[in-house]
Formats: C-alpha cells, structure tokens, sequence
C-alpha cells in the first residue's frame, strides 16, 4: 500500500505562484508515474500533469501547459489565474510510461485547496 501526503495550496492573488507538494510513504516501486489533477463541485476530475515512471518525462494539459512545471512529487504553478481555482489531487500508480485519466491511478493524495482570486 502507498500513502499520499499533499501540502501546499491556499490562497493567491491572480498571477501569484504556489507550490503542491505530494509525499509518497508505504510500498515502493521500482518505476511509478505521479501526476495531478483538480476538480471543481459539480464537474468531472481534470487531468493537470503528469510524470512518467521511467526517465520522468512530463505531460501537460493544453490548459496549463507554459505555467505550470510538474517535478517528482512537486507542482509548480506560475502565473495563476481565476479558472485555476479548485481541489488538487495527486495521484500515483506503478507504470514506466505517464497516464492521464484518473482511472489509471491506484493511489490518491487527500486533495488540497487552491484558490485564485482576481
């Protein structure tokens, strides 16, 4: 069984930067990919980011592509705008390429808040 602790998140103003951070404790793997996802009351899961299991390489949603820069267990989010606001998961499964459907992923983080205001 894997753990996933986020952190970060909180409130900024449009324009401003956060960082999530997604800690993975329990079972290893030797590859496993991570990615993001948020979601907003009544809408599906988005997918966000994601890192494959086996040499990291990165994938984007078109939405975030240039601003956001996903890292092992990190998300960096830069110039943050309104419609960027909502619950942000992490997400992890053993897997050498990267995934982008939440169905792909087996383990979870707890979801944190980001709220952008304009």
């Amino acid at each position: 069984q894997v753990q996933l602790v986020q952190s970060g998140g909180g409130l900024v103003q449009s324009g401003g930067s956060l960082t999530l951070s997604c800690a993975a404790s329990g079972r290893t793997f030797s590859s496993y990919a991570m990615a993001w996802f948020r979601q907003v009351p009544g809408k599906e899961r988005e997918f966000v980011a994601a890192i494959s299991g086996d040499r990291d390489i990165p994938f984007y949603a078109d939405s975030v592509k240039g601003r956001f820069t996903i890292s092992r267990g990190f998300l960096q989010m830069n110039s943050l705008k309104p419609e960027d606001t909502a619950v942000y998961y992490c997400a992890a499964t053993e897997g050498t390429y990267y995934y982008i459907r939440p169905h792909d992923y087996t383990y979870w983080g707890q979801g944190t808040q980001v709220t952008v205001s304009s």
